[in-house]
């Protein structure tokens, strides 16, 4: 193993999950869905302590493993606006919650596609939101983000290095280049404060400053 994989191994397994995150991965697993991984996870509860987040929007809810990242790290009262295609993805995500201790208020779960949904929440309504579902839709979840966070809120996006593929210029598969357009245009506003976290599988965030 590599020093840099090493390092990333270590990093990742830092801070070990307990066992509501383990049997949510493994139903996670069981229903087909990738959820972050815990670099990320972490990540996103050390930023959403840090900045206070009292509303956020996730797009993609999976089996609630960043649900409840999320949830540990927001003020108390807090709610998630998460949205996932599949029902089953929210039932699993119920029972998630449940078993981390969060009252059913805490989610506001939206059954269907993303970019149907997005437009229908208010503008700069949310102090966070969090990208990671169809990775070709990337482009346009942004789009929706940076009309639905507020001035000084965050965008966080996982799968940013889409499993070392967006760093590779050989790479030009659909998924991969609508990932690298997407972090372009991120890198490219200058109304964004933004930083690449190799946590995870990529986790890029960025403050929106106007």
């Amino acid at each position: 193993m590599s020093t840099e994989a090493a390092n990333w191994a270590y990093s990742e397994d830092f801070l070990p999950e307990d066992r509501v995150l383990l049997t949510a991965r493994d139903i996670a697993d069981e229903l087909g869905c990738i959820p972050v991984l815990p670099g990320a996870g972490q990540a996103l509860q050390l930023l959403t302590q840090a900045s206070g987040t009292r509303s956020a929007v996730e797009i993609g809810t999976g089996a609630g493993v960043s649900l409840v990242y999320l949830l540990r790290g927001m003020t108390q009262g807090g709610v998630v606006t998460t949205i996932d295609v599949e029902p089953e993805h929210h039932k699993a995500a119920r029972k998630t919650l449940a078993a981390a201790g969060f009252t059913p208020e805490r989610a506001r779960m939206i059954t269907g596609r993303a970019l149907d949904v997005l437009p229908r929440l208010t503008d700069g309504g949310y102090d966070l939101v969090l990208i990671d579902a169809r990775k070709v839709e990337y482009p346009q979840y942004l789009e929706q983000a940076l009309r639905l966070v507020r001035i000084g809120g965050m965008i966080a996006i996982d799968n940013s290095l889409w499993h070392g593929r967006v760093p590779d210029p050989a790479q030009r598969d659909q998924e991969t280049t609508a990932i690298r357009t997407t972090l372009k245009h991120i890198r490219e506003n200058e109304s964004l404060t933004t930083v690449l976290l190799p946590s995870g599988d990529g986790l890029l965030v960025a403050i929106r400053n106007a």
